[in-house]
């Protein structure tokens, strides 16, 4: 049977490849997605009942493993150089002077390839396996980032035919649509949205975690046949061309740019930039110009290249995409989680093919720096930029008696105090019953670590909220079977089901409560330390500042920021509210986090930063993570010479290794569970 499975376990790796190579580099696929993951599934089925069969080039690999604690450095073979850089035809055509000075009689050809906006990696195979990838660094030296290149799905973990060495160079990118994705998640988080999907990427790829790489949705073109030995089926004996690189690398499985073009001369490279520039804005992906290379390796010799780049390749750098227009007034958008973002509207004006009315101005601080103001002449940009952006005022042309622009101390939806806390530069609305915040307000207390309405999705919040017949959380406890039944794709088995989720939230711990609130900077952690030690939401909403202050991980600025929310009228009615329909607002007797008694005998964890790692005997991991916060201490995802005490099960694996070299204490299940026991 083992040996079976083995066979089968091959022969899926094999499938793999090939449909891999047909999806993500042939753009022709042969099977349905569905077929293609239910593949991957039986290899990750085989693999977990026989681990003997787990191979390097495994599709569990993709998800991420466990954060690292920093990344190695390697030295490339030969140096990753920066190209230099032509702007306009002219200069295009000075380089290619410069180069046939360098060439002699020869007349080469030119390959074209879209200058991606992303990050440069070289990425290692050995036998026709992913053995290492590591980014540019400094040209010479770059970080070992092997485990976020694996979370690639176009990066192929295993070659379509064994190759006993390789070394090839791509672009990792975010695509546009991952990019606007990423930002709507990340300022539905209050975090701070990236600038351009080149900052996103790079960000992403340099990540200590894999497995926040692994969502990202990162893709790659590989550009740059670095080295390759022991490839029979290639029937190479000289150099290949950069065409035939393309051509090799697309053979193996490794996915290049389609949109490269192989020209016979500068005029036919002049054409296709024309081409591509006017079509930029219909690709998936970021570019700031071309890249010129000459095609034949012996050419490329002779140019060869100085300490800073190559002769034989040059970087065409398309102008930056701006215009100018008016700014004909300054309006405030609320944003899902309540941050203010003030927004220029403009004279409308056309902008990389599509007529732009409004331009970002992020931030107050942004509006001062530049001076924005209404009436102004301003430079508009697209260039690395989803929402074009206002670069500067044109002075010269700034109308007499304008007024800088002051942003509003109340949220100009609701009415309720607008804030700006210490160190931030934006400012968030405090009402959570806001009606520009209702939808996300909703869907946040409705989550899992919320008060897990199962069946409370995207599409149904929506409904509710476009109907006008939810405002605020509270009256999702007085909805009708009749009124959900009627709504789009429901029906009254639906509606059912969707109100025994409803009432069964009532008695939820209040920790789940406190989380679904949506207070600025309490995430599920800081809920579950106020539910335990300060016991209801009554108490909660009148604790002086000095007492929450007071509590293990509980900052001044989530302080202020509790403080805050039960100060709006607003926030105490609504809470009023939902115990007036029998929500729970008391914490559950095992929630209860009770201070250390001295003369009970000191606890292992008190105070203490604790791991969790392998499998218990008596507990699962997250009862282990229960028994150790409830004795005060910290669960950490990954040993440091911060961590205090290992608990370590069966098969602990690196994590215990780890441990041990630190000299960091360690327990087995058997003494957490008398620990337990003896509690």
């Amino acid at each position: 049977m083992s040996r079976n499975a083995g066979k089968r376990a091959e022969e899926l790796r094999r499938l793999i490849a090939h449909h891999r190579k047909r999806y993500y580099v042939d753009d022709d696929p042969e099977i349905a997605d569905a077929q293609y993951d239910a593949l991957e599934r039986e290899l990750r089925e085989i693999e977990a009942a026989h681990p003997e069969f787990v191979s390097e080039d495994s599709p569990s690999l993709r998800v991420g493993g466990e954060p690292a604690e920093g990344f190695e450095t390697s030295h490339h073979a030969s140096p990753l150089l920066s190209l230099d850089n032509a702007y306009g035809a002219d200069e295009l055509r000075e380089w290619q002077a410069r180069l046939m000075r360098a060439i002699g009689e020869a007349t080469p050809s030119f390959v074209v390839e879209p200058k991606v906006d992303g990050l440069s990696i070289s990425v290692h195979y050995r036998d026709g396996v992913l053995e290492r990838g590591v980014t540019r660094g400094d040209g010479r030296v770059g970080e070992v980032v092997t485990a976020n290149v694996r979370t690639i799905r176009s990066i192929p973990l295993r070659l379509v035919r064994p190759v006993a060495s390789l070394e090839v160079r791509g672009e990792i990118f975010m695509p546009r649509q991952a990019f606007a994705a990423l930002n709507r998640r990340r300022e539905e988080q209050d975090e701070a949205p990236f600038a351009n999907p080149r900052n996103a990427a790079a960000g992403a790829v340099r990540l200590l975690d894999p497995r926040i790489t692994a969502s990202r949705r990162l893709d790659c073109y590989f550009y740059a046949l670095a080295s390759i030995e022991g490839d029979p089926a290639g029937g190479r004996a000289e150099a290949p061309t950069q065409s035939e690189a393309l051509g090799l690398m697309r053979e193996l499985g490794l996915k290049t740019n389609p949109a490269n073009e192989t020209c016979a001369d500068i005029d036919e490279v002049l054409a296709y930039i024309e081409q591509l520039h006017d079509r930029r804005d219909e690709l998936d992906y970021e570019i700031d110009g071309v890249v010129v290379k000459v095609n034949e390796p012996e050419l490329r010799e002779r140019a060869g290249a100085t300490s800073r780049f190559p002769r034989w390749a040059v970087a065409l750098k398309y102008p930056a995409q701006q215009a100018t227009t008016r700014v004909e007034a300054i309006v405030v958008q609320v944003g899902r989680t309540g941050k203010l973002t003030p927004v220029a509207e403009l004279d409308p004006v056309q902008l990389a093919g599509t007529t732009v009315s409004r331009a970002t101005l992020h931030n107050e601080d942004e509006i001062a720096r530049k001076d924005v103001r209404v009436g102004d002449m301003v430079f508009i940009e697209k260039a690395g930029e989803i929402i074009p952006q206002v670069v500067k005022v044109v002075l010269d042309e700034r109308p007499r008696k304008t007024e800088p622009f002051v942003m509003p101390q109340r949220c100009p939806v609701c009415g309720s105090d607008a804030v700006r806390e210490e160190g931030e530069v934006a400012r968030y609305c405090t009402n959570v019953a806001c009606p520009a915040q209702s939808r996300e307000k909703l869907l946040h207390f409705a989550s899992r670590a919320g008060m897990d309405i199962q069946g409370l999705g995207d599409a149904l919040v929506g409904q509710l909220t476009d109907n006008k017949i939810v405002h605020d959380v509270a009256d999702l406890y007085g909805l009708e079977a009749e009124a959900i039944a009627a709504l789009d794709r429901m029906g009254d088995t639906s509606a059912t089901k969707l109100l025994e989720q409803i009432e069964a939230s009532k008695v939820r711990p209040l920790r789940s409560l406190i989380y679904g609130l949506g207070i600025r900077h309490v995430g599920a952690r800081a809920a579950r330390v106020l539910a335990g030690r300060v016991r209801s939401l009554g108490a909660l909403a009148v604790a002086p500042a000095e007492e929450l202050e007071a509590l293990d991980e509980i900052g001044p600025k989530t302080t202020e920021a509790i403080r805050r929310f039960f100060e709006q009228p607003a926030n105490r009615e609504l809470i009023d509210r939902l115990v007036a329909c029998g929500v729970n607002i008391e914490a559950l007797e095992d929630e209860l986090i009770e201070d250390a008694d001295p003369t009970a005998g000191e606890t292992p964890f008190g105070g203490k930063t604790v791991v969790i790692t392998g499998t218990l005997p008596h507990h699962t991991r997250e009862e282990a993570k229960a028994i150790v916060e409830a004795g005060g201490g910290r669960v950490a995802g990954s040993v440091s010479r911060k961590t205090d005490l290992l608990v370590a099960g069966e098969a602990a694996g690196s994590k215990l290794e780890k441990a041990e070299k630190l000299g960091i204490k360690i327990i087995d299940g058997e003494e957490l569970a008398k620990w337990v026991s003896h509690e």
